[in-house]
């Protein structure tokens, strides 16, 4: 007598789900509890979402949703379909990085890198809404994405280096070439 294993649980429908995601439109079939951290890591493939405390709490997961900063772990696929997405993927445009990415590297703002991609969209949108944040505005954008590493000082360095930069038009020609520097910023 073989036994048939049945589940408790009926499983998830899926169903048709559709969003831009960094400038291109994603077809998916997706589960319709799906979350939207799960879509855009496992079956879009952008992969600077991360997942950190599935709480909302530490900002691994921030995205821009039609240009404002989200939280992908706390948020239903379902709930933003037909909505523009940005990751970190869709910050640079082509081999040219997004201010803050440049001066990121610059400046010291990301360590181990883990919660880099979070700040920096949540960076790019202030920068958007607002070109020259004070340091309170600063400090008040990243609230809500913890990192571990910088003490962020370094961080609300980067945001203010890439301000001047946004502001000045200068942007860097080509910012693919290699530093000779190893370590931006840091002259000792």
């Amino acid at each position: 007598m073989s036994a048939i294993r049945l589940p408790m649980l009926p499983g998830t429908e899926k169903i048709p789900w559709k969003a831009g995601i960094n400038g291109k439109s994603v077809s998916r079939p997706i589960e319709s509890n799906a979350i939207l951290l799960d879509v855009l890591r496992d079956q879009v493939g952008t992969l600077g979402v991360k997942r950190g405390c599935d709480m909302g709490t530490c900002g691994c997961c921030s995205v821009l949703i039609d240009g404002k900063p989200k939280l992908s772990c706390l948020i239903l696929a379902q709930e933003v379909e037909g909505c523009q997405i940005t990751t970190v993927e869709g910050l640079a445009d082509g081999h040219h990085l997004h201010p803050i990415q440049e001066m990121f590297g610059e400046y010291g703002g990301s360590q181990c890198g883990f919660c880099t991609p979070g700040f920096l969209v949540v960076i790019s949108a202030l920068l958007k809404e607002n070109p020259s944040p004070n340091d309170t505005e600063i400090k008040k954008a990243i609230e809500g994405n913890l990192c571990r590493c910088t003490g962020y000082q370094q961080i609300v360095d980067s945001v203010r280096a890439a301000s001047e930069l946004l502001n000045s038009g200068n942007y860097t020609d080509n910012s693919t070439e290699p530093k000779s520097n190893p370590n931006p910023g840091f002259e000792g």
